[in-house]
């Protein structure tokens, strides 16, 4: 089953800021400290661009995963979506849209999965709500970095 949710954060940025910010390699290494991720193919370190892949090496569920995304649209400052080429999901799509708000930018983050491993109740119930977590860790992080 697919399953979708969306997650908004305000950093008192330009968006030109943010979104390159997001597309850092590096900075998302170190947003993910806590399950140890790491670029281990493509483009591992600097800023990824349209077309290009990254694989991913990290712990989730005391399981270590591999995925690969390639960036599949980038229209800068205002969009730019990441897809799963390889690795534990169906599908994986996450559309990052970076807005001018008042005096910052707000980034609104839009995933859509589809697991072969986890069931329709075990979805919504356990990997939805981790996942929730971990891009609102990730989000926090990157806001953090502006200091």
């Amino acid at each position: 089953m697919t399953r979708s949710f969306t997650i908004e954060t305000f950093a008192a940025v330009p968006p030109e800021d943010l979104f390159a910010i997001s597309l850092d390699i590096d900075q998302h290494v170190a947003s993910m400290a806590q399950s140890q991720e790491r670029a281990v193919g493509g483009v591992t370190a600097g800023p990824i661009g349209l077309g290009e892949t990254v694989t991913w090496r990290a712990r989730h569920f005391g399981i270590w995963f591999t995925l690969t995304s390639r960036i599949t649209a980038l229209d800068a400052p205002r969009r730019f979506v990441d897809e799963q080429v390889r690795g534990p999901f169906r599908i994986f799509h996450h559309e990052h849209v970076f807005v001018a708000e008042g005096t910052g930018t707000r980034m609104t983050d839009t995933i859509t999965l589809a697991s072969p491993i986890f069931g329709a109740i075990v979805e919504p119930l356990i990997l939805v709500p981790y996942l929730r977590r971990l891009i609102a860790q990730r989000n926090r992080a990157l806001v953090a970095a502006f200091g």
